[in-house]
């Protein structure tokens, strides 16, 4: 099973105490489910559809818990996604309008028989913002494998829904966002940290833990990459330098020799001669009078300089950058 497979399956487990919270979670299931619909036909029946089983059981278990209805089950197979369809269906207008009242969702028109809102009485309390978003999430909402990347989102079928959604989400402290995609409207995360909260918020203790301790093994390799890529950059650019000393000194040494060389700048070209791995600390305790970095720099700087001016004079371009 995926990542978001696991949280689902957790979050079906997690049952508040609580019915305000128990109804919260249950207006939300109902209010960002694609298959949830109100259908009046000879008699009024609360339908639910979901491919998920986690959502199905979750629900059915919140009908019994919050109102003591004994919901009936029926699967059926999608025959074009090959997959199994599970139906949650409640009849009666009694039953019905304890459930909706309780939502406080408000009803599309009969032709669509969805859910155009819902009132934000059924979920004033902070714990009850918890379960809404837990029941939104769900329903709707989906995460990516952490090892490979961080995005958390939840599929709202409009701009409305999406919008409440987020603000809720904001409340938390999470710069939740939200994104058209085809006819759908997206509410997304994608900090880590942000994900992190999320499955707080929504009381998922064990995809939290697994969760963390993911990131922190991607934060240790990702921090032990980049001291590895800085220091292999700094072993080039200390190597290269070092090649480009050694040019320049067997240059002055074939063209004017030594000889001409000030007694500083002459033991500095022979040190980096006879010992070109030596870094500057070390060229610096070769001396005769030992000197810092700054001054083996200073010393290894010149030499170049003078290279170049011999270079030019002869009519020859520069040594290896």
């Amino acid at each position: 099973m995926s990542f978001s497979g696991n949280v689902k399956e957790e979050l079906a487990g997690q049952i508040s105490n609580a019915r305000h919270c128990q109804i919260a979670e249950c207006a939300a299931i109902l209010y960002f489910s694609a298959g949830a619909a109100m259908e009046e036909e000879e008699h009024p029946v609360l339908k639910l559809s979901t491919e998920n089983i986690a959502v199905a059981r979750k629900y059915f278990t919140l009908l019994e818990k919050a109102f003591n209805i004994k919901a009936e089950i029926s699967i059926r197979r999608n025959q074009d996604k090959k997959s199994i369809l599970y139906l949650i269906a409640v009849g009666g207008r009694k039953q019905t309008e304890r459930i909706l009242q309780a939502a406080k969702l408000v009803l599309d028109e009969p032709k669509h028989g969805g859910f155009l809102g819902v009132s934000s009485l059924v979920y004033q309390n902070g714990c009850c913002k918890r379960a809404f978003f837990r029941g939104a999430f769900l329903t709707a909402g989906s995460m990516s494998d952490p090892h490979k990347s961080y995005h958390f989102e939840i599929v709202c079928a409009s701009e409305e829904k999406a919008e409440l959604l987020k603000k809720l989400i904001q409340g938390f402290e999470m710069d939740a966002k939200v994104v058209k995609r085809k006819k759908s409207f997206v509410v997304y995360l994608k900090e880590g940290t942000q994900i992190s909260l999320a499955l707080n918020v929504m009381d998922a203790p064990v995809a939290l833990m697994e969760f963390e301790n993911i990131r922190i093994l991607k934060e240790m390799r990702n921090t032990v990459n980049r001291k590895v890529n800085c220091e292999t950059a700094n072993i080039h650019k200390t190597v290269s330098a070092a090649v480009k000393q050694m040019e320049d000194i067997t240059y002055i040494k074939d063209y004017i020799g030594f000889e001409k060389l000030s007694d500083g700048l002459r033991d500095m070209a022979m040190a980096r001669l006879q010992y070109p791995e030596a870094t500057l600390k070390e060229l610096g305790e070769l001396m005769p009078e030992p000197v810092g970095k700054s001054g083996v720099n200073h010393r290894l700087r010149r030499l170049g300089e003078i290279a170049e001016e011999l270079r030019k004079a002869n009519g020859v371009q520069g040594g290896t950058k």
